[in-house]
C-alpha cells in the first residue's frame, strides 16, 4: 500500500505542480505528501523532482519514471471503472469547470439527470469564467465556449453558440433600432470585457465577407448576466449567445435587432488533458453531453419563435 501511495503522490505533484496543490487534490497534507516523494526517492536510490523555491522540474529519470507511474495508475483507474462498467454502475467523483453563465442556466438539469442514471457517481463543480489549468486544478474536464487556444487539450464538439443583438423596447422606442451594424456607432453598447477586443463587433455580410464595426461602449462588464440585465433595463445595445439572452427575449425585456446578418458561432466543447486518462465516468458523461446538447438547443429554438413571430 506504501509503494502505490508513494506512486499516487508522486504522480499528483508532477501533474499539479506543486507540492502544495497535490496536497489540496489528494486530501492531504503538504509535508505527508513531501515525505512520501522523498521516500519514494529513496527507495529508488535516484531523484527524480529538483526542488528550487519557486518550481519543480523533473529530472530524466524521473521523467521516464512518471510516465511509467501514470500509465499504471490510469490502467487501474480503468481496470475499476470497466468492472463498474460491466455492472451499470460509475463510481467516484468527477471534477467539471464550467463557464458561470451558462452552468448556472443550463447545467443543473443535465448534471440532475446524470446523477438520477448514476446515484453512486458524485460531482465537484468550478463555476468561473476563468481559464484554469485542468492538469494543476486536479480537473476531469471542462466545458468551454470558444475557439480553443490551447491546442494540447483533447476536445469534443457539443454544439455551437448563435450570437444575437438586442435591446430593450424601451431603448428601441427611444433611440430606435439601428438598421446596419455600422449605425452601431451612433448608439450606446455594453460589451464583454472579457473579450480580446470588445469593441468592436464583428458579423458577415451578403457575400459572407467578415466585417467589423467600433461600437460606442458606454458600459463594459465581465459577465454576461450583468450586461443582459443592464440591456434590459434600457442601458443600450448588447450582443451576446443566445444561451444567455433567450430568457430575456422570450420574457420581452429584451428585443433582437439587426436580425437580417450574420452575426458570430462560437463552439462549445468538453475539453480534457491529453496527460489525464479519460476513465468510464468521464466518456460516459461526455458522451451524454454530447446527446443531450444534439440539434438545435431549445433556446436556439425560442429565439427562431419569437423572430418568426415578429416577421
Amino acid at each position: 500500500m506504501d509503494k502505490f501511495e508513494d506512486l499516487q503522490a508522486f504522480v499528483a505533484v508532477v501533474e499539479a505542480g506543486s507540492f502544495t496543490a497535490a496536497a489540496e487534490r489528494l486530501g492531504s497534507a503538504k509535508s505527508a505528501v513531501s515525505r512520501r516523494v522523498s521516500a519514494l526517492e529513496e527507495r529508488l536510490g535516484v531523484q527524480l523532482l529538483r526542488r528550487t523555491t519557486r518550481v519543480l522540474n523533473l529530472t530524466e529519470t524521473g521523467q521516464s519514471f512518471y510516465d511509467h507511474s501514470a500509465r499504471i495508475l490510469a490502467d487501474l483507474d480503468e481496470a475499476e471503472a470497466a468492472v463498474q462498467h460491466e455492472h451499470g454502475e460509475l463510481r467516484g467523483t468527477l471534477r467539471v469547470a464550467l463557464p458561470l453563465s451558462f452552468g448556472v442556466r443550463h447545467m443543473c438539469k443535465p448534471i440532475a439527470t446524470f446523477t438520477k442514471l448514476h446515484p453512486k457517481l458524485h460531482f465537484d463543480l468550478d463555476l468561473n469564467d476563468r481559464r484554469i489549468d485542468l492538469i494543476e486544478e486536479g480537473m476531469d474536464l471542462a466545458l468551454r465556449i470558444g475557439h480553443l487556444k490551447d491546442s494540447s487539450l483533447i476536445a469534443r464538439r457539443l454544439f455551437d453558440a448563435r450570437t444575437v443583438t438586442a435591446a430593450s423596447p424601451h431603448y428601441v422606442k427611444t433611440h430606435g433600432a439601428p438598421q446596419t451594424p455600422e449605425d452601431l456607432v451612433d448608439h450606446d453598447c455594453l460589451v464583454y470585457s472579457n473579450l480580446a477586443d470588445p469593441d468592436r463587433w464583428s458579423w458577415k455580410d451578403e457575400k459572407g465577407k467578415e466585417r467589423v464595426v467600433k461600437v460606442n461602449t458606454v458600459l463594459r462588464a465581465s459577465s454576461g448576466d450583468f450586461l443582459a440585465n443592464a440591456a434590459a433595463h434600457g442601458l443600450g445595445i448588447v450582443i451576446q449567445p443566445t444561451f444567455l439572452a433567450a430568457e430575456a427575449i422570450r420574457r420581452g425585456n429584451l428585443v433582437p435587432i439587426l436580425t437580417d446578418y450574420e452575426w458570430p458561432v462560437t463552439p462549445a466543447f468538453a475539453v480534457y488533458p491529453p496527460t489525464r486518462h479519460l476513465s468510464y465516468r468521464v466518456r460516459a458523461f461526455i458522451d451524454f453531453l454530447v446527446e443531450r446538447f444534439s440539434g438545435t438547443p431549445q433556446w436556439d429554438r425560442d429565439c427562431e419563435t419569437l423572430n418568426a413571430r415578429q416577421s
